[in-house]
């Protein structure tokens, strides 16, 4: 790498590392960011209104030719102080992102923009450290032991939550015609989430309450598509200014109590570390909500919408491993069981390729970094804020055939295997594991597993089924308009 760094002054401090390639040429990173304030606001309006995300991207990386470019992302002036990026659309530069020694995750879990650290008690939660925090070691250390502790005992308090979940599915069809499996996934979610952490069920809080706090944080981050208001009013209302937490103190402090009353033994854990108790409930405050109903609330949905717009013919697949497989077991399902159907395996990590719960991911650059494209190599200096599309990097044409395709099989058998180390949803490789000295999801195999076992419990259940879907907020809306019973 030397050799072309040396061949600037620019560039003369940059990191040799695996990120570039001396035989691609050096290219100014193309882009703008408009004129001051107005060009942060333009691009807001064109991201959640005139174009919509994908759109915003892929015209922007056509226009300059590039994967790489400068860009101002949301939600801009007033609720975040700086709105510009540069951003990574291909799946080359991505990982530069998962580089804890090239860039800072300090306080970036929602980009440009941090809610009020009043939202969590005042404390900064785990997700908001960079992993060279001293807290971050032991808040990630203690979440990847909660993990660890409980791995077993997931499968059948899930078995037990999602029953009641297929349970009220079929109620709200035969009794509409229809069901909006969102609503009824949520009440599983929070079920489940709560049983696991606190070893019962609870009546005084329940989804409602997880989406009220978490709603004001996001609002600067999404659009509602609100009907009857104009665009720029709700650009206005929702993207001007941030919401106070005034707004759902009492909501989230009835959250707390009852983990701070239910989750007694894991807050004992915790609090040998040397975290404060309080801290240490608001933090699993956050570890439940935000971390693990609020990404159930957007994973769960995906796989039903992809396995059912493939049709039946795959279902008809799915149907026959799993119940092979589970009645060659003895009957039950079990982590062994589970482990063996490798077209199960690899439909959910299609799923978590083409539709990634997370889909967006932040960094600051810590030096001079120089990253390579397919075709180019870019200088992003120190100080600047890195932000990677990962909907895109892992839809790239250049790894993937027939990217934008649905394609259960694709990581099945060793060649498909090989292509899992370019699946980054869990903020790192599908091949890494988390430690604490990372940022990757500390949930990320207890993640793939429930995906897997919510398919394994459909279809030992259903034969086939169809839904309509449509976007929504950060994930997908699904209905149910059919679902046929198990005939054999």
């Amino acid at each position: 790498m030397s050799s072309f760094c040396s061949k600037s002054p620019a560039i003369s401090n940059c990191s040799n590392d695996e990120y570039s390639n001396s035989s691609l040429p050096v290219r100014e990173i193309p882009g703008d960011y408009g004129f001051p304030f107005l060009g942060a606001i333009k691009d807001r309006y064109d991201y959640y209104y005139n174009l919509g995300t994908d759109e915003f991207f892929r015209t922007k990386s056509q226009k300059y030719n590039s994967t790489v470019f400068k860009t101002n992302m949301p939600p801009g002036p007033f609720i975040a102080k700086n709105s510009k990026v540069i951003a990574l659309l291909d799946s080359k530069t991505f990982p530069i992102l998962f580089d804890n020694s090239k860039v800072e995750k300090k306080n970036v879990l929602d980009g440009t923009y941090m809610p009020s650290t009043d939202f969590f008690g005042g404390y900064r939660p785990c997700a908001f450290l960079d992993p060279s925090e001293p807290k971050h070691a032991r808040l990630k250390g203690f979440y990847l032991s909660i993990i660890s502790k409980y791995h077993t005992q997931s499968i059948p308090i899930f078995e037990t939550s999602v029953s009641a979940l297929f349970q009220n599915l079929e109620n709200e069809i035969s009794k509409n015609g229809k069901a909006n499996f969102n609503d009824i996934s949520d009440a599983m979610s929070f079920d489940f989430v709560f049983r696991l952490l606190c070893d019962k069920t609870t009546r005084n809080v329940g989804p409602k309450y997880f989406d009220k706090w978490m709603l004001p944080q996001l609002v600067p981050l999404v659009t509602l598509g609100l009907k009857f208001v104009p665009n720029f009013l709700e650009d206005l209302i929702l993207h001007t200014f941030p919401l106070p937490f005034c707004l759902v103190k009492s909501i989230y402090q009835k959250l707390y109590d009852a983990f701070s009353e239910h989750a007694g033994s894991i807050l004992n854990e915790i609090e040998k570390s040397g975290i404060k108790r309080d801290e240490a409930c608001h933090n699993l405050v956050f570890l439940a909500g935000f971390n693990a109903y609020g990404g159930m609330k957007v994973l769960f949905p995906s796989p039903i919408k992809w396995v059912a717009s493939v049709g039946k013919s795959l279902h008809t697949r799915l149907a026959n491993e799993i119940r092979t497989i589970i009645k060659e077991e003895g009957g039950s399902i079990t982590l062994s069981a589970i482990n063996k159907m490798s077209l199960v395996k690899s439909t959910v990590y299609e799923v978590l390729r083409i539709e990634p719960p997370i889909p967006f991911q932040y960094g600051k650059a810590k030096e001079d970094i120089m990253v390579q494209s397919h075709d180019s190599n870019f200088l992003i200096k120190k100080g600047e804020m890195i932000f990677g599309y990962q909907t895109f990097a892992t839809k790239d044409a250049k790894i993937f055939e027939n990217p934008e395709e649905f394609i259960a099989e694709r990581f099945m058998g060793s060649e498909g295997e090989k292509l899992l180390k370019y699946v980054y949803w869990s903020n790192a490789r599908e091949t890494d594991d988390p430690t604490v000295d990372n940022k990757q999801c500390p949930a990320k195999d207890l993640v793939v597993l429930l995906c897997r076992l919510l398919l394994v419990e459909f279809f030992m259940r259903y034969d086939t089924f169809t839904v309509e879907s449509r976007k929504y907020l950060a994930g997908s809306s699904v209905t149910f308009k059919t679902l046929d019973k198990k005939t054999t």
